[in-house]
C-alpha cells in the first residue's frame, strides 16, 4: 500500500516510479480524489463544531423561547449536511483505496529498468558447471527409471501438475528440509516458525497477494485460500502491532507445503517438477527498521546462496528489472540455479525487500526509542529454498552415467551417510 502522504509530496517521483512499473502515471486522479476526502473531512470538521455550538445553546434555552424552534431546525439541518458529506467522504475513499490497492510498489533507484527477464542484470555467477562425459538426462527420466517419482499415478489421483515422490527420494526431500533449516537457524539466527496452510482472503490482502493474484491461488468455499508461500502467513503474524525497538529485526523461517493454481502457466513447463499446484518450500522474512532494510536484503540473499553453496551447484545471481519484480518489492535478487538437461539456469530463489510496502496494509509499526513515535516497520522475504527445485538440481547436477545419483555430503549425514540413490535390488 502507498503512502497517500508521500505521493501528495512527491507527486512527479511517485509517477516516474510507477511509470518504470509499466503503468502510466496516475497521481493527478489519486490527489484529485484525495483533495475529496480532505476537503469534505475539513467541512465535516467544521459543521460539526457548529452543530455542538447550537447544543450548547439550545440547552440554555426553554422550549418556548423565540430561538428555541429556530435553533432546533439549523441543527436538522447541519445534521442533514453531514450525512451528505459523510456518504461522499466515504465513497471518495472507498475509490482512493482501490485505486491505491491496484498499483504495485515504486522500485529502488538501483534497479534497472526493463520491460522482461531478458532485461534483469546478472549481479555474479558462482559455480562452474560441470562437463558430463555423457548426455545429461532429465530429472523427470531419471526419476522415472529409478521408481522415484511417479507422475502418472499422481495424475490419476490428482490430475496434472502434481507428483508422488517415492523410497528415497521422499527420504532426500526431508533431508534437504532438515539441512535448510538447521543453517538457517543456526548459522543466520532466524526462528523456526510452523504456520498454517489455510489463511483468511484478509491476510492474503495484507501480504499484496490480493487483489492482484486472486487467480493464482486456490480458494476454498467458506473464505480461505490455501497459501502460495509462507512469506504470507509469517509476515502477517504481526499485524496490527506494535514492535519494541530494541526486539528488532524479527527473522523468521519455515517450511511448508505452498498451493498455486499456475493460472498465467498454461503451457508451461508441463513435464516435470518445475511447475508443480503443490510443492514444498523453506520461507525466510525478515523484519527490520527503514535504514537496515537495505542490508537485511543482502542478508537474506546470502543465507539463500548458502544453501546452494554448500550443496555445491552452480548458480546465479540476477537483480531483477522494473517490470519483472513482484508486486510487493521495491527491489528483488533472483537465485538462478544451473540445469544441465536444460542447459540453463532456472529460478530457485528470490529474495525481496518489500519496505513499507506490506507493512502499510498490516499496520505494522515498531516504537523510535530517538523519537517516541509509532513508524512502519520494513518487511523481507526470500525463499531458502524451494525444496522441488532443489531436489530437480541436485538430480540433474550430480547424475551418473549408470543413471545413479550422488548424494550431495552436505546432506548425507541426515540421510544415515547414504551416498548414492540407485535402482533397489
Amino acid at each position: 500500500m502507498h503512502d497517500i502522504k508521500f505521493i501528495r509530496e512527491n507527486s512527479e517521483l511517485f509517477d516516474e516510479g510507477i511509470k518504470k512499473m509499466g503503468i502510466r502515471p496516475c497521481s493527478e486522479e489519486i490527489l484529485f480524489i484525495d483533495n475529496i476526502v480532505r476537503n469534505n473531512k475539513t467541512k465535516i470538521q467544521h459543521l460539526q463544531h457548529e452543530k455542538k455550538e447550537i447544543a450548547k445553546q439550545i440547552s440554555s434555552l426553554r422550549p418556548n423561547d423565540e430561538n428555541f424552534n429556530l435553533l432546533k431546525e439549523k441543527g436538522y439541518e447541519i445534521k442533514h449536511k453531514l450525512n451528505i458529506l459523510e456518504e461522499q467522504k466515504n465513497e471518495a475513499l472507498e475509490k482512493l483505496n482501490k485505486l491505491l490497492t491496484t498499483l504495485p510498489n515504486i522500485p529502488e533507484k538501483d534497479v534497472p529498468y526493463g520491460e522482461c527477464e531478458d532485461d534483469n542484470k546478472i549481479i555474479r555467477t558462482v559455480g562452474i558447471p560441470k562437463n558430463f562425459d555423457f548426455k545429461p538426462k532429465s530429472h523427470y527420466d531419471i526419476g522415472e527409471k529409478l521408481g522415484i517419482m511417479d507422475f502418472e499415478t499422481a495424475t490419476k489421483i490428482s490430475g496434472s501438475r502434481f507428483v508422488i515422490l517415492k523410497k528415497d527420494l521422499v527420504r532426500l526431500e526431508r533431508a534437504l528440509a532438515t539441512f535448510m533449516l538447521d543453517v538457517h537457524v543456526r548459522e543466520f539466527g532466524f526462528e523456526e516458525v510452523f504456520p498454517p496452510a489455510l489463511v483468511l482472503e484478509e491476510t492474503m490482502f495484507k501480504a499484496g497477494q490480493l487483489p492482484k493474484f486472486d487467480e493464482d491461488s486456490f480458494k476454498t468455499s467458506n473464505g480461505y485460500r490455501l497459501i502460495p508461500t509462507s512469506e504470507v502467513p509469517l509476515v502477517c503474524m504481526h499485524t496490527n502491532e506494535i514492535i519494541a525497538e530494541h526486539e528488532l529485526p524479527l527473522r523468521h523461517v519455515s517450511y511448508t507445503q505452498c498451493f498455486r493454481s499456475e493460472a498465467g502457466s498454461a503451457g508451461r513447463d508441463t513435464k516435470g517438477m518445475i511447475r508443480q499446484h503443490q510443492f514444498s518450500k523453506v520461507e525466510l522474512i525478515s523484519i527490520v527498521k527503514p535504514e537496515e532494510s537495505k542490508n537485511e536484503l543482502e542478508r537474506l540473499t546470502n543465507a539463500a546462496e548458502s544453501i546452494l553453496k554448500k550443496l555445491d551447484l552452480p548458480y546465479r545471481v540476477s537483480l531483477l528489472c522494473t517490470q519483472d519484480i513482484g508486486f510487493c518489492s521495491q527491489k528483488t535478487y533472483d537465485l538462478e540455479v544451473w540445469l544441465p538437461y536444460e542447459k540453463r539456469y532456472r529460478e530457485i530463489s528470490s529474495c525481496s525487500n518489500c519496505g513499507s510496502f506490506q507493512a502499510r496494509r498490516m499496520k505494522a509499526r515498531y516504537k523510535s526509542l530517538k523519537d517516541d513515535n509509532n513508524h512502519f516497520v520494513h518487511t523481507l522475504n526470500g525463499s531458502g529454498l524451494a525444496i522441488g527445485r532443489t531436489i530437480i538440481a541436485i538430480i540433474e547436477n550430480y547424475q551418473n552415467s549408470d543413471g545413479s545419483i550422488s548424494i550431495p555430503e552436505k546432506l548425507q549425514p541426515f540421510m544415515q551417510n547414504q551416498k548414492l540413490i540407485e535402482i533397489s535390488k
